[in-house]
Formats: C-alpha cells, sequence, structure tokens
C-alpha cells in the first residue's frame, strides 16, 4: 500500500471539517464544537465546521495548517499542524465569528481555557492527527507525523508538542507509539461537568 501525504486545500474542507469532529469527539457525546455550535447534528456542526477550516481568520482549524494522508486517491489520514504565536485564542474566536457564532462564543471557550497550558511560541502544536475507518494501523498516523515533523525541522523548531484528553487511551496510545511523552496535566471541574473527562494532557517530542 502506497502513502502518499500532500498539504490541505480549500477543496479539502468538507473532510477535513470530518476529521476535526472525529478528533474532537473521541467517543464522547459531546464535544467542544458541539458546545460551540449550540448543537449535536452532525450535518450542522460539519458545515460550521467547513466554513472553519476556509475562514479568513487563519486559526489552528484553518486548511493551510493541515496535512493529509491519501492512498489511491482517497483521504484516508490527517494531522494539523499550527503555531500558537500565529494560531492565536483571539484569532479562534475571530474564525469562530466568521463562522456564525455570537459574541457569546467567548464564555463557551472558558470551559476549553479552564485547562489552559502556558505554551511556548518556539513549540509547534499538534492536533486533529485521525486516520479514517479500514485505514486503521496501517502506517497512515506514522506518515503524516515524519512529514510533519520534517517540516518543522525545516523551519527550526526542536519540540512539538499536543494537548489530549485525560482518558482518551486510544490518542494517547496513538501519540506515544510516535515518541511522544506526557508532560504535563491540568484538571478541571468544569471541564468533567460538560465532557466526563477529568481534564487535559499535554504531551512532548523531541526531535
Amino acid at each position: 500500500m502506497s502513502i502518499t501525504i500532500r498539504k490541505a486545500t480549500n477543496q479539502d474542507a468538507s473532510f477535513l471539517a470530518q476529521m476535526i469532529l472525529q478528533s474532537s469527539r473521541a467517543d464522547k457525546i459531546e464535544s467542544i464544537f458541539d458546545l460551540i455550535f449550540k448543537t449535536n447534528e452532525d450535518t450542522i456542526v460539519l458545515k460550521k465546521l467547513e466554513a472553519l477550516t476556509t475562514a479568513n481568520a487563519k486559526s489552528h482549524c484553518h486548511f493551510s495548517n493541515f496535512l493529509i494522508a491519501e492512498v489511491d486517491g482517497k483521504c484516508v489520514g490527517s494531522l494539523c499542524s499550527y503555531e500558537p504565536r500565529i494560531a492565536t485564542k483571539q484569532t479562534f474566536i475571530d474564525a469562530l465569528m466568521e463562522a456564525g457564532c455570537d459574541s457569546d462564543v467567548r464564555e463557551t471557550l472558558e470551559v476549553l481555557y479552564s485547562c489552559d497550558f502556558e505554551l511556548n511560541n518556539r513549540t509547534l502544536m499538534f492536533d486533529f492527527m485521525e486516520e479514517v475507518e479500514g485505514f486503521i494501523d496501517v502506517g497512515i498516523l506514522k506518515a503524516l507525523m515524519q512529514k510533519s515533523l520534517l517540516n518543522a525541522r525545516l523551519k527550526g523548531y526542536r519540540i512539538a508538542q499536543s494537548i489530549v484528553e485525560i482518558g482518551s487511551l486510544e490518542t494517547i496510545l496513538s501519540y506515544k507509539k510516535l515518541g511522544f511523552k506526557e508532560a504535563q496535566t491540568l484538571e478541571s471541574e468544569l471541564y468533567r461537568e460538560k465532557f466526563g473527562r477529568v481534564g487535559l494532557m499535554l504531551l512532548s517530542i523531541e526531535f
């Protein structure tokens, strides 16, 4: 099986929306985006996420931050890498408002920021590392990560990190298989009340 890694384009908005929702749900009934968009109707959430990936405000969800894995021309995986000094909290809010959110989205995001790591601006962040059903554990994530780390090294980065939910065992295992190690954990009662997970974990890799 031949895996091709390429940069995402705005034409990939629909696929990226699916991967973002899949990643954020992570076996939970409700995700942060269900909360943000005030619905758990997949069709509505996916439409909003498509708008988020192509918004003028380039948040961490913007298509330009993604690599896509393909097998025989079929999109089978995604990995987002972004620079926190560029994809800021304010940029995320601006993009969400472009996607149709009201100004009260700031209050909604407080549940997410109740577990707020102090990120180094010289650290590259990874998110939305996903593979589609039928292509699990066939090297998709490894290929995406290798390409992303190569790109990061060319930009001068030497440390990459990812934030995952405590208790999201499959996701944590996937990152650890790729060489990431636990760096810090933050727990929040507010986060547990909303999502049934006690908080967030920061994973890190040096390369």
